[in-house]
């Protein structure tokens, strides 16, 4: 920024100008802050975010802790719980309304524990208690393992059923401790002590200690914290690993033991994994054995199989020979069969063709075919002789209905000139000239008198 908004007093700016310039101020003036309060409005929506209002009797601020920082918290924040926030003030400046985004967020009575914490932390890493040249390193394939934990957490049943599950063969000691509570960090001081006294007079050694305890809070883990503990973890000649809470909650004892584990559950895999993945291994190799040895057998029981093939019994070879035997007298009896049938049939030709050929059957064939021949022609003549009969009545007709005589019957005659041409028009003829009328019964010879056009 150019200028200080105070230095704006006399100029006219836009809103987002305004609410961009508050929002300068806030965040460069408040990068890191921790607020206690009174948890109210609390709202989980389905993104994973917290939204809530933190609130004393002065005032209230409305606060945002978004998804990544709020898996990290220990306890589930409620409406009414007061809680010390630590994140940086932040303004939005569409709606002008400034916010805290929580980055931390702790119940308040674990403030004075944290700052207890921070400060035992801070002077045993001083000391060198935390240094990794220090630490002893963890047995890669530990015999016997003692576990420090009370016999009735939930825990000691989580890494019994892990051991038990992945190194069966391992060999498990509880020394018992209390793991809560105001003199629990005696009890577990106890419980190292304890453990080091049977290897100063056990043949079969402890290779390991688990110093573990299920999730809690602050105050269900503070025994962990203990400067005591640590300074007996740190002296402690067997090799440690601590499980103490879940993965996001650290301890003393977590950071002077000689390797931290997440869970409890992941501290007893860590010493199971070598006899883990032995038996794995072991599991592989039985299994490679196994087909191997199953190659090995089928291929001796093909090579077996082939060469039993090969090689026949007597009994085998005469039911062979006796096999082809019957096959053979099997083709010779049909082809006998075969030879009767051919020369049954070839009889049965000749027979036929010499009945053929025989001269009563040839002059029976043509007398009945000449009968034949009779009846067809004696048949054709007389339908060519009715049907010529029928033509002949028909051209009869035909002729009679053209006859002139038949004309001259019904009254009419035949008037000819005396050359014998028939007369018919008045125009062929004069008056005077000489007719002949030919009638039906007889002719007259007339003369034309007047003529008529």
């Amino acid at each position: 920024m150019d200028k200080d908004i105070v230095e704006q007093n006399n100029e006219i700016i836009s809103v987002g100008e305004l609410n961009r310039s508050a929002k300068y101020l806030l965040e460069s003036n408040f990068p890191a802050v921790s607020v206690i309060g009174e948890i109210s409005n609390l709202a989980r929506p389905a993104s994973g975010h917290i939204y809530f209002s933190l609130k004393d009797d002065e005032g209230s601020i409305q606060c945002a802790m978004f998804k990544g920082s709020n898996m990290g918290l220990n306890f589930n924040p409620k409406d009414g719980d007061e809680c010390i926030v630590s994140g940086n003030i932040s303004l939005f400046v569409q709606r002008g309304n400034y916010q805290l985004i929580a980055k931390k967020m702790i119940l308040a009575g674990q403030g004075n524990l944290m700052q207890e914490f921070e400060k035992l932390k801070g002077k045993l890493k001083e000391e060198g208690l935390f240094d990794d040249a220090n630490k002893l390193p963890i047995p890669e394939a530990p015999k016997h393992v003692a576990v420090i934990t009370s016999t009735s957490t939930a825990a000691l049943q989580d890494i019994l059923s892990t051991i038990e599950r992945r190194a069966p063969s391992m060999k498990i000691s509880v020394s018992p401790a209390t793991v809560q509570g105001e003199n629990a960090s005696e009890t577990i001081i106890e419980a190292f002590k304890r453990i080091q006294n049977y290897n100063n007079n056990s043949s079969n050694k402890i290779d390991c200690v688990l110093l573990c305890r299920g999730g809690g809070s602050i105050e269900d883990l503070w025994c962990f914290n203990n400067e005591d503990l640590a300074r007996e973890i740190f002296n402690f000649e067997i090799p440690i690993i601590s499980g103490v809470g879940h993965e996001i909650d650290f301890t003393i004892a977590d950071f002077v033991s000689d390797l931290r584990a997440p869970t409890p559950t992941a501290a007893a895999e860590i010493v199971s994994e070598f006899n883990f993945n032995l038996i794995e291994k072991l599991s592989e190799i039985s299994k490679d054995l196994v087909s191997s040895i199953k190659n090995i057998l089928r291929d001796k029981n093909q090579t077996l199989d082939y060469q039993s093939s090969h090689l026949k019994h007597p009994a085998h070879a005469i039911r062979e020979q006796y096999r082809v035997l019957m096959s053979t007298y099997e083709k010779i009896k049909m082809l006998v069969k075969q030879k009767i049938s051919d020369s049954k049939l070839s009889f049965r030709e000749n027979t036929n063709s010499l009945m053929i050929e025989n001269p009563k059957y040839l002059i029976l064939d043509n007398k009945n075919a000449l009968q034949k021949n009779h009846q067809s022609l004696k048949t054709l003549i007389q339908a060519f002789l009715s049907k010529s009969q029928s033509r002949l009545v028909t051209y009869e007709k035909v002729i009679k209905s053209i006859d002139p005589q038949n004309v001259l019957d019904r009254g009419y005659s035949l008037i000819t000139n005396t050359k014998g041409d028939v007369i018919k028009d008045s125009a062929q003829i004069n008056e005077g000239e000489e007719i002949t009328a030919k009638l039906a019964k007889g002719s007259f010879e007339a003369k034309v008198g007047k003529k008529n056009v």
